[in-house]
């Protein structure tokens, strides 16, 4: 019943309006107490859950982050209070509602998957039983696969698979902070970890175990000088896990870079040139 209260404010809503009295209670907190406080943030987790509110958007040339929809999400924690909630057999006890109506949103939801309630699942997408994270984003057709992981806020793009044990990083402070990326059509592979605001651009293949943080050198060397990158999979790049040597006080060691050993077509399809790249290249997915 609450959280289709706060659904349907989201269709009358006036967002400058909400957007300053989030704002407003950001700057000073004894305004969280008051009820249009908290109906504005309830407003907000209401439509990130419709998904007609992004904690980051897509804005033409590149991303855009919305820090004061980050903020809304950051308030509505102390506003809420620990509930015991059941479900059949099992018992949680926690602030935050459960997600709801996924048979009407198209949504496939294998126990034992939990998204919560503030995340976006579009149509198509596929649980199996795995975890959903408060902000997030995860576009029509995905499948987030056995014990995968996405966190807060972090965005994943339409038909991409997150495989077993994936974990996708999220974020809330700082605000200025950039999530996790994941562009249409990619693929990451079982247990890989991308973190720290990394973005994986569009059809993207990550082998498994490929770990990516801010700081993590994504080396191409398909070509005939390596090409380094940082906080960023360009997009159709085929990645592994690799080592490049460094020099310590006591000697030289391997430290952990991704290397871009080549390319996905574009002159095929995505499913085509998935399995084409993952035999080219012999990426263990």
């Amino acid at each position: 019943m609450e959280q289709a209260k706060e659904a349907e404010g989201t269709a009358t809503a006036n967002w400058a309006e909400v957007r300053n009295t989030v704002e407003a209670a950001w700057d000073d907190r004894s305004l969280c107490s008051s009820q249009e406080t908290q109906d504005a943030v309830a407003c907000v987790i209401a439509a990130l859950d419709a998904g007609t509110l992004r904690c980051a958007a897509p804005d033409g040339s590149g991303w855009q982050v919305n820090e004061w929809v980050k903020k809304a999400v950051v308030l509505y924690f102390p506003m809420r209070k620990m509930e015991v909630q059941e479900v059949g057999p099992f018992q949680f006890h926690d602030k935050m509602a459960l997600k709801r109506n996924h048979a009407e949103a198209g949504v496939r939801v294998v126990p034992h998957a939990i998204a919560r309630y503030g995340a976006f699942l579009g149509k198509g997408v596929v649980m199996m039983p795995s975890y959903v994270n408060i902000g997030a984003y995860v576009g029509p057709g995905t499948m987030v696969d056995t014990w995968a992981t996405v966190g807060s806020c972090a965005q994943i793009g339409a038909d991409v698979h997150l495989s077993g044990g994936v974990g996708i990083g999220g974020v809330l402070e700082p605000l200025q902070a950039a999530p996790v990326i994941i562009e249409d059509g990619a693929f990451i592979g079982s247990r890989a970890i991308v973190v720290e605001g990394v973005r994986v651009g569009r059809e993207a293949v990550l082998g498994a175990g490929v770990v990516l943080t801010s700081s993590t050198p994504i080396i191409d060397v398909s070509g005939e000088e390596p090409v380094e990158y940082r906080g960023e999979v360009p997009a159709r790049a085929v990645v592994i896990p690799g080592t490049r040597q460094k020099q310590f006080p006591s000697g030289e060691y391997g430290v952990p870079c991704a290397l871009i050993v080549g390319r996905r077509k574009e002159s095929t399809d995505r499913k085509t040139s998935l399995n084409e790249a993952l035999r080219t290249h012999a990426v263990a997915v």
